[in-house]
């Protein structure tokens, strides 16, 4: 390929990628609309964004390696591998010191918000180990670069950044302090600016909703998250079940990942599942590969609220069986 010709397609190849993404908006756009819609000072968002540094890390982090045409797709981190790192020794130990330590704490949670104090407890220690492990990047130069320099979300990141203003605002707080996740996360129980906006909550009654430092207000925030999106008290979360033959399994496989069909539905499919919950009960399938082959499992509402959290099935297991884990090791050492 000659010089000019290499050019044209490398030019050829960038247009295609910008008319396929978000469309393009500009710091100043974004200033005017701030000022316009939240009655900001324009001059005030466009220093603070100047302030920020873009961060060519933050995009590499971000990034998902694109297939290679012609190659099968892979199937990523099977389950044991993602269990392996979450259910511990030390995760569940640490989890069952973070129970005694916030016990009063939690067991307010519980009664006002219905959301058990274990499931609580494993969502912070998946996140960010008790506390420990919040991000150190700056919230803001996570969100500078993801909205004006990853075109693929920009439209997503620019909405967080609106709520990130919005939220330093409410708060008090200076947005150019503020640290998290690359991906503009923060706080004990990782929360992105619009959820910070929408269920975080002052549980310690001073006035301020502290997520990165307070743990009564996480505590707080996680269990109302999680009673927002309808978590059902003293209900499953989710049970292993069976397949009558691969068949089966591949049908009940290609049915949608959110509880919409009931345990009638999915017995008449292939589902060999011996619960005493009622046939009209809503749930979803779950597969989920173990060192010895594939296990399936019915997952019922509260499951699917956990994946509203982080929608990964991985995740929301390595919740569910951390969380197991520390209500049997605490029952045993203190009840």
């Amino acid at each position: 390929m000659s010089k000019i010709n290499k050019y044209i397609f490398l030019g050829l190849l960038v247009f295609s990628i910008n008319v396929n993404a978000d469309k393009f908006v500009s710091i100043g756009d974004f200033a005017d609309q701030m000022a316009v819609k939240h009655g900001f000072d324009k001059s005030q968002i466009i220093s603070w964004i100047s302030q920020a540094k873009r961060k060519q890390n933050i995009i590499r982090l971000m990034t998902i390696p694109r297939r290679t045409p012609g190659r099968k797709k892979r199937r990523g981190r099977p389950w044991y591998k993602y269990q392996g790192k979450f259910i511990t020794r030390n995760h569940i130990d640490n989890g069952v010191r973070y129970w005694r330590r916030n016990r009063h704490i939690l067991k307010r949670a519980e009664k006002k918000y219905g959301v058990p104090a274990e499931i609580i407890i494993a969502i912070i220690g998946v996140e960010t180990r008790y506390g420990r492990n919040k991000g150190g990047f700056r919230i803001i130069d996570a969100l500078k670069t993801l909205s004006f320099d990853y075109l693929r979300r920009a439209d997503f990141f620019r909405q967080e950044l609106e709520h990130f203003f919005l939220l330093a605002r409410e708060e008090g707080s200076n947005p150019l302090t503020l640290k998290g996740s690359y991906a503009g996360a923060f706080g004990i129980g990782q929360f992105m600016p619009s959820s910070f906006r929408r269920y975080a909550v002052d549980f310690n009654g001073d006035g301020r909703r502290d997520i990165w430092n307070n743990h009564a207000d996480a505590i707080g925030s996680v269990a109302n998250y999680f009673n927002k999106f309808g978590w059902e008290e003293g209900k499953p979360v989710m049970k292993a079940t069976q397949v009558r033959s691969s068949n089966a399994a591949e049908t009940l496989l290609g049915l949608k990942f959110e509880p919409r069909y009931t345990l009638a539905q999915l017995k008449r499919m292939g589902a060999r599942y011996n619960g005493n919950e009622s046939d009209d009960t809503k749930v979803m399938f779950v597969d989920l590969r173990t060192r010895i082959g594939t296990a399936y499992w019915i997952g019922f509402k509260n499951y699917y609220v956990i994946t509203r959290y982080n929608h990964s099935k991985h995740y929301a297991m390595a919740v569910y069986q951390l969380s197991q884990e520390i209500a049997r090791i605490y029952e045993e050492r203190y009840n």
